[in-house]
C-alpha cells in the first residue's frame, strides 16, 4: 500500500477501533451491572393493568430496596422479615396493595408506612408475631388492615390501635387475646372483650389505685417519723427531769434556773 494512502486511512481505522472498544466496554458493563437487579425470588409483572412486584417465598429477611417506584401491588408474604423500620416504603408513592402476611414481624416502627397514606387501600399483616403496636405506626393511613392471627396482648394499646385503623371485613374475629392482664380474656376474640370491658378505663383505674397506694405509703412514712420524733423527745425530756431530781436541792435549783434562763 502506498505511504500516502496508508496515512489517509489511518484515522478511519483508529476511529473504528475506538468505536469497537467502546461498544465492547458498554456490553461488558451491562453484563456485569444489569439495569434491574432484583432480589433472588422477586420478579415484576402486570396484573389487571396494575404493576405488580412479587417476592413471595423468597426467604427475605428485610424489605427489599430495589423495588420499582411505580409498583401498585407488592407481595412480600411468606418470608422471614422480623420488623418494619421507619420509612420502609417511602419510595413507593403509587402503592395500592401491600401483603406482609406470614412473616416474622414482631415490631413496626412509627413511620414505617409513611408516604403510603394517599393511595394504599389494603394492608395485610396477618399471621405474624405482633404482640403490641402503637397506633402512631398507622397514623393517617386510610387502608383496610388485616391484623388477624397474631399473638396479641390485649390491653389499652391494642384497643386504641383497633379503634384507629379500619379492619378488613371478616378479619376482626381473628384478633384473639394470646395474653392479657386479666386471665379470663385469654383465648377470647378481642372485639368481644372490649364490648364488655373498656381496657383503657380499667388501665386508668389501675394507675389511679397505684398512685393512691404510693401516696398513702409516703404519708404513712411521714406520720411514723413524726410519732418517732415526738416520742424520742419525750424520752429525752423524761431522762433530763429524772437527772435533775437526782441532784442535790441547791444544785437542782441552780440547774433549773439555768435551764429557765436559757429558755427565756
Amino acid at each position: 500500500m502506498p505511504m500516502a494512502q496508508w496515512v489517509l486511512l489511518r484515522p478511519v481505522t483508529m476511529g473504528l477501533l475506538l468505536q469497537s472498544l467502546l461498544l465492547l466496554l458498554l456490553l461488558l458493563g451491562c453484563f456485569l451491572h444489569p439495569a434491574t437487579a432484583f432480589p433472588k425470588g422477586c420478579y415484576p409483572s402486570e396484573e389487571e393493568g396494575l404493576k405488580t412486584f412479587r417476592c413471595s417465598n423468597a426467604r427475605l429477611t428485610e424489605v427489599p430496596r430495589d423495588i420499582p417506584n411505580d409498583t401498585n401491588k407488592l407481595y412480600l408474604d411468606s418470608n422471614r422479615i422480623p420488623f418494619l423500620p421507619r420509612d420502609a416504603f417511602r419510595d413507593l408513592p403509587l402503592l395500592l396493595e401491600l401483603d406482609l402476611s406470614h412473616n416474622a414481624i414482631a415490631s413496626v416502627e412509627s413511620g414505617a408506612f409513611r408516604g403510603l397514606a394517599e393511595h394504599l387501600h389494603s394492608l395485610d399483616l396477618s399471621s405474624n408475631r405482633l404482640v403490641s403496636v402503637s397506633k402512631d405506626a398507622f397514623s393517617n393511613l386510610k387502608a383496610k388492615v388485616n391484623l388477624s392471627n397474631n399473638p396479641w396482648l390485649c390491653d389499652c394499646r391494642l384497643q386504641e390501635l383497633v379503634r384507629t385503623v379500619e379492619l378488613v371485613a371478616g378479619s376482626s374475629g381473628g384478633i384473639v387475646c394470646d395474653s392479657s392482664a386479666q386471665e379470663e380474656h385469654v383465648g377470647k376474640a378481642f372485639l368481644q372483650v372490649i364490648a364488655d370491658t373498656d381496657l383503657c378505663n380499667a388501665y386508668k383505674k389501675t394507675t389511679d389505685i397505684a398512685m393512691l397506694v404510693t401516696m398513702f405509703g409516703w404519708f404513712a412514712m411521714v406520720i411514723s417519723y413524726l410519732v418517732y420524733y415526738v416520742r424520742q423527745n419525750q424520752e429525752d425530756a423524761r431522762r433530763h427531769l429524772e437527772y435533775l431530781k437526782s441532784l442535790p436541792s441547791k444544785q437542782r435549783r441552780s440547774e433549773e434556773s439555768s435551764t429557765i434562763s436559757t429558755v427565756v
